[in-house]
């Protein structure tokens, strides 16, 4: 075909095309053009298997992507328009257009410039992408970059059994869907960020958390049979020689298919428990409903009202229970339990545990001065009680104050208003409500039944508070004192 064939069959109409979109405007809704298609090859095979199982992944292919590339497609046509506009009113528009051949500046220069753009936008892309999304889903921006308000939050977590999961596995699970909500409804949240005008201490429980049904249980499901498992609670007395007792138990897990244990009576197949909170914690649940295989009972306390008086009603799950499975904190008592226990504070210190709890019930306004006053209140105490074991045992006793600094550290923050108890924990019923919520012996049926209280429901009780408990010298964890 000649040149001027073509400018008769297709030349005549695209010619201009080519002349009027080089201009500013149209190059740059080339490059968003080209950048976001570039971006959506690179995501396409991922985005066909159906659900992204990185929700970032989800967001740039369905919200990020289609933004810019249909910002592009406008801003060509209105470029084009533009220039038309204007050499139409200037009378600068050219009569007539060159053939479509190489020798055509304005074909080479248009050429040029998607090929070097598209070149350009493969090479960042496949970079940039691949580590924007790693990085997004990252424990450093989830907790640090962006996040800085959920220190508190960040700091536990740091320490919990799900320290190696990444935020975004339980906070928004798979798919892009419910990244979308997730990140839409905390919009709010995200302007009281910048204007530091977000509640302290953050609110809880979460009330537009994904249910554990979609998160927590693709590795923890309550139908799944649990065996009874054995948890041994340390326990350090305020007496001079901080006595080491343990208390051990046999916990009934259950599950499964047998309606038995803790998980099977609460979750098992077809058991529906819902429940009426007064308050925004869910500490006070004075009406509960139990629907299971044949029966549905209501139980309420006295000062109950029908159908919960208007408190809006929850189907129970796991987070009612386990409603702080990876940002969990202690009471001043528990948390020295713990650090004790672990060897990090030493327990012949006369009078360890007493003093350091009563140090770290005092109150500090910041950080930094909980860093000068509770090491030095607990050194103080010994030079001036115990002046001899001091000379003696000096370092011991500095790294011990360390570490009661590090158990106010991990469980308080000024900045966030975070106190002790500011969470309470529902898992058990020592130092929180927990299971009494429920279990309390005051929630009656109209029979006249009333929800179990019977310890040995959910567990056996088989120490209580030994200093060497039979059954673990019997299991060999610890060695017999008859040795």
């Amino acid at each position: 075909m000649t040149p001027n064939n073509f400018s008769k069959r297709g030349g005549g109409w695209l010619s201009p095309l080519i002349h009027l979109s080089n201009n500013w405007i149209s190059l740059v809704g080339v490059v968003l053009v080209t950048t976001s298609t570039v971006f959506w090859l690179f995501l396409l095979p991922i985005t066909m298997k159906g659900d992204a199982a990185n929700p970032y992944i989800g967001i740039l292919a369905y919200l990020t992507i289609p933004g810019p590339f249909f910002g592009g497609l406008f801003l060509v046509p209105l470029g084009m328009w533009l220039k038309r506009r204007r050499e139409g009113r200037t009378n600068i528009y050219p009569p007539e257009f060159p053939t479509l051949t190489w020798a055509n500046p304005e074909l080479r220069k248009l050429t040029y410039f998607i090929g070097i753009t598209t070149v350009i936008n493969i090479v960042i892309g496949s970079q940039v992408g691949y580590s924007a999304v790693n990085y997004m889903d990252s424990v450093t921006f989830c907790g640090q970059t962006c996040h800085t308000v959920m220190e508190p939050e960040f700091t536990a977590y740091q320490s919990s059994p799900h320290s190696r999961v990444e935020c975004v596995k339980c906070h928004i699970g798979p798919g892009a869907g419910w990244f979308v909500q997730s990140k839409l409804s905390g919009a709010r949240q995200l302007l009281a960020v910048a204007f530091n005008t977000s509640p302290r201490p953050i609110p809880t429980p979460v009330h537009n958390l994904r249910p554990a049904r979609d998160t927590c249980e693709s590795c923890h499901w309550p139908q799944k049979y649990g065996e009874d498992r054995l948890r041994v609670v340390n326990k350090f007395a305020d007496d001079e020689a901080n006595s080491h007792t343990k208390t051990v138990l046999l916990m009934k897990i259950g599950g499964g298919n047998h309606g038995i244990g803790i998980h099977g009576t609460h979750l098992g197949p077809g058991v529906t428990i819902r429940y009426a909170a007064t308050d925004e914690q869910r500490q006070n649940i004075p009406w509960v409903e139990y629907n299971g295989p044949g029966r549905q009972t209501l139980y309420a306390t006295a000062e109950a009202k029908p159908n919960g008086g208007g408190a809006p009603i929850r189907e129970m799950d796991c987070m009612d229970c386990h409603n702080r499975p990876s940002h969990s904190y202690d009471l001043p008592d528990r948390g020295m339990d713990k650090a004790m226990a672990a060897g990090l504070i030493s327990n012949t210190l006369p009078f360890a545990k007493k003093q350091a709890v009563e140090i770290l019930k005092g109150t500090y306004l910041s950080r930094d001065e909980a860093a000068r006053k509770i090491p030095a209140a607990f050194t103080k105490y010994y030079q001036d009680t115990y002046p001899a074991i001091y000379a003696q045992r000096q370092a011991e006793i500095t790294a011990s104050a360390k570490q009661v600094l590090a158990v106010w550290n991990r469980n308080i923050f000024p900045e966030m208003k975070v106190t002790w108890g500011a969470y309470p924990i529902n898992i058990g019923h020592t130092d929180y409500p927990g299971c009494y919520r429920c279990h309390d012996g005051g929630h009656t049926a109209k029979d006249g039944k009333t929800i179990s209280q019977d310890c040995n429901a959910c567990h056996n009780l088989l120490a209580m508070d030994e200093v060497a408990p039979k059954i673990l010298t019997d299991l060999g964890i610890i060695e017999s004192k008859a040795k």
